[in-house]
C-alpha cells in the first residue's frame, strides 16, 4: 500500500518555480515536469498539478481563479432573478395599461 507524501508549501513553491526556470531547456512543458518531479519525489501529475494551481492563481491560465468563479455564479443568479423581476414588472405595466385603456371606454 503506498503511503501519501504530504510537501510543504515551499517546496511545492519552489519546485514550480524549477518547472518555470527549466520550460526552456526541454521541447515542452510537461517535459519539464516530469524533470523536476523525478528530482523532487512527487509524481508529475502532481507537479503538474501544481503549475497549473499556481498558474490560476497568478492569472497567468485564461481560466478564472476559485473566487472569480464564485463571484461569476454570484453575478449569473442575480441577472437571472433581475430579468425574473424585469418580467414580472413588464408583465404587469401591460395588465395596468390596458385596464387603464379600458376604464376609460366605460366613463
Amino acid at each position: 500500500m503506498k503511503k501519501s507524501v504530504t510537501f510543504s508549501p515551499e517546496v511545492r513553491e519552489r519546485a514550480v518555480r524549477m518547472v518555470f526556470e527549466s520550460r526552456l531547456d526541454h521541447p515542452s512543458l510537461w517535459a519539464a515536469v516530469e524533470s523536476i518531479a523525478a528530482k523532487i519525489g512527487c509524481t508529475a501529475q502532481t507537479l503538474h498539478n501544481w503549475v497549473r494551481q499556481h498558474e490560476r492563481g497568478t492569472g497567468q491560465q485564461d481560466n478564472p481563479t476559485s473566487n472569480e468563479q464564485q463571484r461569476i455564479k454570484a453575478l449569473e443568479r442575480e441577472v437571472k432573478e433581475l430579468r425574473k423581476a424585469n418580467e414580472i414588472l413588464r408583465l404587469a405595466s401591460a395588465y395596468f395599461a390596458q385596464a387603464e385603456l379600458d376604464r376609460r371606454w366605460k366613463s
